[in-house]
């Protein structure tokens, strides 16, 4: 499972506490402090963020979970992207101050493009002021993250009734509705347990809680709106509840056991979503979420593509992640969706047709390393000795049983780049050692990319920071001489208008002696705007016979195939007019016959001198710049400063309005309905309900824009300085966008094709 959210919602503390609680460390590290397990890497420690996403196996009570920590910066998005491939279930984590923010989308989009059908939310941060677990969930409706977000857990702020009236932050305890039970906290952080009464007379005469506490009168009907909307999604649960008699305690009386099966089969398939709550930073909630994350989860098994009973299942693996270390050199980092992998075995790339020699088998505890002998089916690990193997390849046994599987799992796709910057090395002699730091490099990171243009090395990024720790890789691991030029937004260039010459698809030429021609069964033309582009092209949509999206080259089964496919990645790679790759380009791909008069690297060729002929004939097309969906936060005397700022950086206003009534995404879609849904009241979060209720004074006004992303490199100090401290802003990719022809010529002079 891998924890996912928008950054500081506190998925590095959570994995933490989860290590903690489950007794693998003695004490807690701290973000603050730099003393995480995690976040291991020097520039993680220095600056309190996470870049890459650690995988520790994590043993409780009958299970063990591969616990995966991911970043929550946009910038690292790959990171997300591979851990998201990988996992069989997602907890997703919500600041419960903030409710869903620009990246907690994003994380959820990601699991919706791999299928990740299980999810759990984690309230976080109960024990801050202005806390609100009713505020949370309205936040997921409002946001259409799930038509039934089902609570689990209540929150107790205090078990003295006066906090509640005088709106005290904090969390001391929590109420299981499914189990039954009430879980405490004391001020030292020792925790208890206290199974509930079933009848609602001795709940109310229950000595834990003080006779006047809000809490104890609500519980029976939150139980009761529990088991009541979960019996909506089965039969046989509903059958049960009619045959009860009609007392008061008649849904206290039910037992868990006869809840959770119902639970865990709306769970894992995705009819309802679970939320449970606590704070991981003083450890409360860690064991209610891991028990359910046990219990409501799919095993390995539940998932797999391969028949269980099957007594020797084909290994079937799948490369997630890519590192390089010093020591062991490249690590490569598999889930295993079936059989068992063994070292010293010999394994088939699937994606790249190579042979691979597994040498060592670890377990990986973030950086601590344990070898083993083998790996079973669900498990995560690392392999050494992989020389050809990159992220997103399917690696399975050689054997040739009848049944061996030589499919391809489904790649990683990685995010489009959007900044770039060049790389210039200190000498000549530096010249080598940086391209082959630049090549590991993309091996190791596939959202990197690189290429050469006029002499010129450029690498390419998701943001600035992304770049800033390429740059501090390349320097500490690689340990090579080079300077980095200014940064710089990616552009990308359209297809012009121009009209195809006749016959533009025929190629030929003379080769070893022999005129050679072929038609190229190809079509090339300008995106609908109904259409979308997929970001396995960069942008372009690219379509086999069949008409469906065609996937990356090497993935592509059929050599043909692969030959043109390969060769229109090729030629939309980089415009013969401005050097700029394509965006927003269809290309269909017919049927390539088997008999073709050329050889297959002819073909190859032969796809790219077309095309490159046809973008020629079609002239220069509109260039596009990288847009961001912006969204600030400033006080109200500040509001027209900040506005005027945006509208002449070139920015797109799209909507304005209070804090309260404020979506990210200023999307149009209504929120879905609370019916069938339980809401707890506001008072049941004091701290949120106060805030809420008391001064308006306060409150901050929200713009959504959408901006070119070169005006928000220096952004933070601009609305720093324009809103005396008191902005904030966060921001989503929003695309490439079409620029204006004055717009137009000055890219073009910056890249120096004017």
């Amino acid at each position: 499972m891998a924890l996912v959210a928008h950054i500081d919602s506190g998925k590095t503390t959570l994995t933490e506490s989860v290590l903690y609680t489950s007794s693998y460390l003695a004490c807690s590290g701290s973000v603050d402090t730099g003393s995480t397990t995690t976040d291991f890497l020097p520039v993680e420690r220095e600056r309190g963020i996470t870049v890459q996403s650690a995988s520790i196996p994590v043993k409780w009570k009958d299970w063990t979970f591969n616990l995966i920590d991911t970043p929550g910066h946009a910038d690292f998005g790959m990171e997300v992207e591979s851990a998201s491939r990988v996992i069989d279930g997602a907890v997703v984590l919500l600041d419960a101050v903030e409710g869903v923010e620009a990246q907690t989308k994003g994380v959820w989009q990601q699991l919706d493009r791999y299928g990740v059908q299980t999810r759990m939310m984690f309230i976080n941060k109960l024990d801050r002021p202005g806390a609100s677990l009713p505020n949370s969930l309205l936040s997921l409706l409002a946001h259409r993250f799930h038509p039934r977000p089902t609570i689990l857990t209540l929150p107790i702020s205090s078990f003295d009734p006066r906090l509640y009236a005088r709106g005290e932050p904090g969390i001391s305890g929590l109420v299981d509705l499914v189990k039954w039970n009430v879980w405490k906290w004391d001020e030292e952080g020792q925790v208890t347990k206290h199974p509930l009464p079933t009848s609602v007379e001795e709940l109310n005469a229950l000595p834990l809680f003080p006779a006047d506490h809000p809490l104890v009168p609500h519980l029976p009907l939150a139980r009761t709106q529990l088991i009541e909307n979960l019996s909506m999604l089965s039969e046989e649960l509903m059958e049960y509840l009619l045959e009860l008699p009609s007392s008061p305690s008649a849904y206290l009386e039910i037992e868990p056991s006869r809840i959770l099966p119902h639970l865990r089969n709306a769970t894992t398939t995705n009819e309802i979503l679970p939320v449970v709550c606590g704070s991981a930073l003083k450890h409360v909630g860690t064991e209610v979420l891991m028990d359910y994350v046990g219990e409501l989860f799919p095993s390995p098994l539940d998932v797999s593509s391969v028949d269980a009973k099957e007594r020797n299942p084909p290994t079937q693996l799948l490369a997630w992640k890519v590192t390089w270390d010093p020591k062991r050199g490249w690590m490569t980092f598999v889930r295993v969706y079936s059989g068992k992998l063994t070292k010293q075995s010999t394994l088939f790339n699937a994606s790249r047709n190579q042979r691979e020699k597994v040498s060592k088998l670890l377990l990986l505890y973030a950086s601590e390393a344990q070898e083993v002998d083998e790996l079973p089916c669900g498990s995560v690990g690392v392999v050494l000795g992989l020389k050809y193997t990159r992220t997103g390849d399917t690696l399975v046994s050689l054997g040739g049983g009848k049944n061996e599987q030589r499919i391809a799992l489904r790649d990683i796709t990685p995010p489009p780049a959007v900044v770039s910057t060049s790389v210039i090395p200190h000498s000549h002699s530096d010249l080598e050692p940086v391209q082959a730091a630049l090549d590991s490099l993309t091996r190791t990171d596939p959202s990197v990319r690189i290429d050469a243009q006029e002499g010129q090395i450029l690498v390419h990024g998701l943001g600035t920071l992304h770049l800033e720790i390429v740059e501090n890789k390349l320097r500490s691991e690689w340990n090579v001489n080079f300077e980095f030029g200014q940064r710089r937004v990616s552009f990308r260039e359209g297809l012009g208008t121009g009209e195809p010459e006749p016959n533009w698809n025929t190629w030929s030429s003379e080769v070893s002696g022999k005129h050679l021609s072929m038609t190229i069964p190809i079509e090339i033309r300008p995106m609908t705007e109904e259409e979308v582009g997929d970001s396995v092209w960069d942008g372009n949509l690219v379509v086999g016979p069949n008409g469906k999206p065609l996937p990356s080259p090497e993935s592509v089964t059929t050599s043909r195939l692969a030959a043109v496919a390969d060769g229109v990645a090729t030629a939309l790679s980089n415009s013969p007019h401005s050097s700029l790759p394509f965006s927003k380009v269809y290309v269909r791909i017919d049927e390539v016959p088997k008999d073709i008069p050329i050889s297959i690297a002819n073909l190859n060729s032969a796809t790219v001198a077309v095309l490159r002929s046809r973008i020629r004939s079609a002239g220069m097309g509109p260039i596009l710049e990288p847009y961001v969906h912006a969204k600030i936060s400033v006080p109200e005397k500040s509001f027209g400063i900040v506005v005027n700022d945006l509208t002449e950086h070139g920015g797109e206003l799209l909507e304005m309005g209070e804090e309260s009534s404020s979506s990210f995404d200023g999307s149009e879609a209504s929120a879905f309905s609370e019916q069938g849904v339980y809401v707890p009241p506001q008072w049941i979060s004091p701290s949120g309900n106060h805030l809420r209720t008391g001064s308006q004074t306060s409150m901050k006004h929200i713009i959504h824009a959408s901006v070119p992303l070169r005006q928000m490199f220096d952004y933070s100090n601009r609305l720093r300085a324009i809103a005396e401290g008191h902005g904030t802003f966060e921001m989503a990719v929003d695309g490439f966008k079409e620029v204006s022809e004055s717009r137009k010529l000055e890219i073009l002079k910056e890249i120096g094709r004017a």
